[in-house]
């Protein structure tokens, strides 16, 4: 999971960027990149850490020109220490492109032999970024016919980056002299929004982020998402194009993005992230009367932020107090998303801190998005209980974690996930919780695409179902030893 941002404009975009990737930052804080383009000139600037403490003045005077990106970064490939690793990534052939991507590519083994012995070209990095770059520059320079570029040339291009790369990929790139390119997956399960704003003088400037909040705070006009499989082409004066580049396109996001990842404030693919996490916590609420002894909560409270929405509807659901117990430390990252599970343990005690008052002598029942590795669930438990609780429910808005995630977030080991081989009350057990209740599959997928035409979304982490049907054991093996060596 990354953030990217792609801009067209009349006037220099290096702020409209930098304001994109803050609003973007909950989605990836170990390394941020901006990159303009002047004519056929590129300008680029990229460091570790995020995006505040990454740029200075000196640095956005250099950003100049009226197209530009930006990235947060979130590792899923690539060392996360490793600023080399930072995104956007460049080549100089043909034209000089720049380019960002968000997901993660499963068939990396492959494109790394055939980008040497086939296409002849170093991948200077672990990332399987600057090999989607390298690809897309070979298919490019493949179409080229004479010395100008046009769009068929470039959709030509991209439906065959369709056909050799594998996974989860929403990619924004720069071709120098020429314009901008986006272009989203086949089954869709990373965002790209596209979005239009017209000046004074009703020139069309546009943006495609990875999300709708980054295009309203910049009043851009939501157009609408980009399709499964579709390249969008925005020439440097405005002249937007789109053509389908895949043969069978089917939209199936990321289930994910609606349980943790995403601003509850965005809404993508049609879906507003707040409204699905309130219908999480009804369905929820009815799992939980179920299976919950009567009286074993005197008040609901959630782990801030992203749990805060089913939270409250739990606790109207169930007639039960809401309390805030739990207070965050803004100025700690998602520990999610933090590289490393030392670094993640380290940072709950500082993210969050309990109050007695709400606690002590009360049945407490807690209900966070996820429950993943548990690192951040035992040490809430235990201080619910250092704080004086008499019993602890903890109620998760997600199903159980059994599989890893390959497609664009950091759950590459089954090792590492806590429900991976438990049945609920092991789990509870190893929380060091009373009780433990579940969201169901069914509930969250149906919570999610309620009152869309979406058919399906990609729950591969909760159900082993991998939806581009290209991901075997043998490749989930492989993913394990090496993320583990």
């Amino acid at each position: 999971m990354c953030g990217i941002v792609g801009i067209v404009s009349t006037e220099p975009v290096n702020q409209q960027v930098y304001d994109s990737l803050l609003l973007l930052q909950h989605r990836g804080q170990d390394s941020t990149g901006i990159a303009t383009a002047d004519g056929s000139a590129f300008h680029m600037a990229k460091a570790r850490g995020q995006v505040r403490e990454a740029f200075r003045t000196r640095d956005m005077r250099s950003l100049i020109g009226n197209m530009g990106l930006g990235h947060v970064r979130y590792t899923t490939k690539g060392a996360a220490e490793r600023e080399e690793e930072a995104q956007p990534f460049y080549v100089n052939a043909p034209y000089g492109i720049i380019l960002v991507h968000n997901g993660n590519l499963t068939n990396t083994r492959e494109l790394s032999q055939d980008l040497f012995n086939i296409d002849r070209r170093h991948v200077n990095s672990t990332s399987d970024t600057e090999m989607l770059l390298n690809v897309l520059a070979t298919e490019l320079q493949g179409q080229i016919t004479g010395l100008d570029l046009d769009p068929d040339q470039i959709f030509a291009a991209v439906e065959q980056v369709n056909e050799r790369v594998e996974g989860s990929y929403a990619v924004i790139a720069l071709i120098a002299g020429h314009g901008l390119l986006a272009f989203r997956d086949p089954f869709g399960i990373r965002p790209l929004i596209l979005g239009r704003r017209l000046t004074a003088k009703g020139k069309e400037e546009w943006i495609v982020a990875s999300e709708s909040l980054v295009l309203e705070n910049g009043d851009y006009e939501i157009v609408r998402d980009v399709e499964p499989g579709e390249a969008i082409f925005i020439t440097l004066d405005g002249q937007m194009t789109s053509r389908q580049c895949a043969k069978n396109p089917r939209l199936v996001p990321c289930s994910f993005e609606y349980v943790y990842l995403a601003r509850p404030d965005s809404v993508m693919n049609g879906i507003s992230v707040y409204e699905s996490r309130l219908r999480m916590g009804d369905r929820l609420a009815d799992t939980i009367a179920k299976h919950m002894p009567l009286g074993d909560a005197d008040v609901v409270m959630p782990i801030p932020d992203s749990s805060r929405p089913s939270a409250m509807q739990v606790a109207q659901k169930l007639g039960i107090e809401y309390r805030e117990g739990f207070y965050k430390n803004r100025y700690v990252g998602r520990t999610f998303i933090m590289p490393g599970q030392s670094e993640r343990k380290r940072s709950v005690r500082q993210k969050l801190n309990a109050m007695g008052t709400e606690f002590r002598g009360k049945n407490i029942l807690i209900v966070d998005d996820s429950i993943v590795r548990g690192t951040t669930s035992q040490q809430i438990v235990q201080m619910a209980r250092d704080a004086g609780a008499n019993k602890v429910t903890f109620a998760s808005a997600a199903p159980p974690v059994r599989f890893p995630h390959v497609y664009g977030i950091n759950m590459p080991s089954r090792q590492e996930l806590i429900a991976h081989g438990r049945k609920i009350p092991e789990i509870a057990a190893e929380l060091g919780a009373d009780h433990m209740i579940y969201q169901e599959v069914a509930d969250l997928q149906a919570a999610i695409t309620e009152g869309t035409s979406i058919e399906s979304l990609d729950l591969s982490c909760f159900t082993g179902d991998y939806v581009t049907g290209t991901v075997t054991e043998e490749y989930l093996g492989w993913v394990e030893q090496t993320q583990l060596s």
